[in-house]
């Protein structure tokens, strides 16, 4: 494998792990708000959130880079506060990131939340604990194998992504090209053989990933 293939691996693992970071964080407010919420709002805000599991990556992808651009609202914003524009940078790539694999993150976690049931909060509640100490003393450990598998598939589905990547972060070595974006520049090369390692250690690499969560989820079924 070549410098840039490693450069490649290397900036791919950490837009992984940033947006993985970073859709833990917002992801679990709305996964709890989903998860016991009985406002009209609810299929609309699920909605939103699974629209990537739908929605062509490059869709999503054009309207991030006209959103983002210098003539779109949040393009706007991000001049006027003097920090440029997002698209063809590393967090353009992982705010795009965040919003294509947030089904990957939410869903896991409303499901860990909604399998708890009414009864441990109910017995926080007479014990008198807070909203807050409640969350983090009960919901939080039985939450647990959620939050462990929402970060894997969130994790695997960042390495996995190409479509949204190109659309809103191009194609710049060791700023914005990523492992799927390599191996297209390797195939479009008739580089066949460095593509073949490229995608070799992919696929080994979803297979582990995969594998690791099934088995995991068999353990805990029995």
């Amino acid at each position: 494998m070549t410098a840039a293939d490693f450069a490649a691996i290397r900036l791919t693992l950490e837009l992984a792990a940033t947006t993985t970071a970073v859709l833990l964080v917002i992801g679990t407010p709305i996964a709890w708000w989903l998860a016991r919420t009985r406002s009209m709002w609810k299929g609309v805000v699920g909605a939103v959130v699974a629209l990537p599991l739908v929605l062509p990556p490059t869709v999503l992808g054009f309207y991030l880079l006209v959103t983002l651009g210098p003539n779109g609202p949040v393009g706007a914003l991000t001049q006027s506060l003097g920090l440029g524009v997002l698209p063809f940078t590393f967090a353009g790539l992982v705010v795009g990131s965040v919003l294509y694999s947030m089904p990957f993150v939410v869903q896991p976690l409303q499901n860990a939340f909604e399998a708890i049931g009414e009864r441990p909060l109910e017995v926080a509640a007479t014990l008198r604990a807070g909203v807050l100490d409640t969350f983090v003393s009960v919901v939080l450990p039985l939450a647990r194998p959620g939050f462990v598998t929402a970060a894997i598939l969130g994790f695997a589905h960042t390495v996995g992504e190409f479509g949204v990547v190109l659309m809103i972060g191009g194609n710049i070595p060791e700023k914005t090209r990523v492992v799927s974006v390599q191996i297209y520049d390797h195939v479009e090369a008739l580089e066949y053989a460095d593509a073949h390692w490229l995608s070799a250690g992919m696929l080994l690499f979803s297979f582990v990933v995969l594998y690791a969560l099934y088995s995991r989820k068999g353990r805990t079924a029995l």
